[in-house]
């Protein structure tokens, strides 16, 4: 049996919760100097999803923090740029496995080593890869530079989403096993090339064993998350829980105890060291947000359940298709599933709310979002409590008049 190490720390409920949101980036003042890419670099991964409602939600996490940053911006911070045939700039991040499919920074790629040698020695996977494919697909990238899949030949076999082409699945193959990697796109495609050409070389290694990858893996999200449980910090890379156990105690982060958590907990000595104080963001979260990634985290610490209803039949569904948490004054107060219509509307086509006193900031956080996406308006239409609807569309005037002014 193992024995827990004695807690250096006790945190209130309270503590814990800003030490959380402080570590997010969503409790004092933005780092708007280091930008997207500082956001990248402190959260250590991005989620990326094809979905677009108001944006897709590698958009929508540097929003949330930094409030009405570029588009493009997001996209240029993230992607190199290269003309077609000729390799990218240097770049700052790459795409790989991590929490889900995410966008990583560059200077990580070593100790993801781990897991490339991982795929390199599993036995099984979901597609056949047909003979001959995988050195094809190298030796054309080689050849050519980066490609999309559409250039290597062909994505799909049929117009199925899953029924990917041989070519799809040797290039996907060889970005599992780091011979590829993607760190560029081309209107929402991933453009693939040679990891030895576009990673920089004093990164291009698999030099680090498995223990040291996972406690720079373990000690990274212990420093994106600020507190949390041993499935907290395992999640956040999608670590398993014995390599979290193999590593933690060398991993620079520091057992506490917090109350109400029934479970072990660690914490960022450095967010341990000052108070969390300053300014709270209020703002619409994508689903996919890290702060509200873990379901039982999000309970744990805000009392809040959130699951994302898109692939829920609409009949089954309660808070919408893209039902988003709003975040205000460091609590979850409301969702809303948004929509946009030509003209320039925002569109609320459901709103939950946490009562009357979050009427006011889930409408700054709709008409702040309806400014960054270009809508001019904002439309109503059910909230969950019909008596609250009144209230929000006045307030949701109020602050459109406001932003106008």
């Amino acid at each position: 049996m193992t024995t827990l190490p004695r807690p250096t720390a006790a945190l209130s409920a309270d503590e814990a919760r800003r030490i959380a949101l402080r570590a997010q980036g969503f409790l004092g003042a933005p780092d708007r100097r280091s930008g997207v890419r500082g956001v990248l670099r402190h959260l250590g991964a991005v989620q990326l999803d094809t979905i677009s409602v108001l944006a897709r939600s590698h958009e929508l996490i540097p929003y949330a923090r930094l409030g009405a940053v570029g588009r493009k911006t997001v996209d240029d911070a993230y992607w190199t740029t290269g003309s077609s045939g000729a390799p990218p700039a240097r770049p700052h991040a790459f795409e790989y496995w991590s929490h889900a499919a995410c966008i990583l920074p560059i200077e990580e790629w070593p100790h993801f080593a781990f897991r490339r040698r991982a795929y390199r020695d599993r036995p099984h996977w979901s597609h056949d890869l047909p003979d001959g494919a995988y050195d094809q697909v190298i030796k054309q990238l080689r050849t050519e530079g980066p490609l999309t899949a559409t250039e290597l030949g062909g994505a799909k076999k049929t117009s199925e989403w899953w029924d990917w082409s041989g070519t799809k699945v040797a290039v996907e193959r060889a970005l599992m096993y780091g011979e590829v990697v993607c760190v560029q796109r081309r209107g929402w495609k991933r453009v693939y090339d040679l990891a030895e050409r576009a990673v920089p070389a004093t990164l291009l290694h698999d030099d680090l064993d498995d223990t040291e990858c996972l406690r720079r893996l373990v000690r990274l999200a212990g420093q994106s998350l600020g507190v949390g449980t041993r499935a907290d910090i395992a999640d956040y890379h999608r670590l398993k829980g014995e390599q979290v156990d193999a590593v933690i105690a060398d991993s620079g982060l520091v057992p506490v105890e917090v109350e109400g958590w029934s479970k072990a907990a660690w914490a960022d000595p450095a967010a341990l060291a000052t108070p969390p104080r300053g300014r709270h963001r209020t703002t619409l979260l994508s689903p996919f947000d890290s702060l509200i990634w873990d379901r039982a985290r999000s309970e744990r610490i805000f009392g809040f359940t959130h699951r994302l209803e898109a692939y829920v039949p609409k009949p089954k569904r309660v808070y919408g298709y893209y039902a988003m948490p709003v975040l205000a004054g460091g609590r979850l107060v409301g969702r809303v599933d948004p929509a946009r219509e030509g003209g320039g509307v925002l569109v609320a086509r459901q709103v939950t709310l946490d009562g009357l006193k979050a009427v006011p900031a889930v409408a700054e956080a709709l008409v702040e979002a309806a400014s960054w996406v270009n809508c001019t308006t904002v439309r109503v239409e059910r909230v969950d409590a019909p008596e609250l609807r009144e209230p929000l569309v006045r307030e949701v005037t109020r602050a459109l008049t406001d932003a106008l002014r």
